[in-house]
């Protein structure tokens, strides 16, 4: 699903460029997106949902 132009949309309703530039994004900060479906279904169905993490690192700042 991260994938570019992996969409679940019709044809002209999405490009499923969405969730490749967030993952992206998120790599070139270090960090990671992953996906978690309901209950950790392997398959999610319409109207069920799916939560989406960010996990970016935290730099401790240097006080001098």
């Amino acid at each position: 699903m991260f994938q570019p132009f992996f969409t679940t949309k019709p044809t002209g309703q999405g490009t499923g460029l969405g969730l490749s530039l967030s993952y992206d994004i998120v790599k070139a900060h270090g960090g990671e997106l992953s996906v978690r479906t309901p209950l950790e279904k392997v398959d999610s169905k319409v109207g069920e949902g799916s939560e989406f993490i960010i996990t970016l690192p935290v730099e401790k700042s240097l006080n001098v």
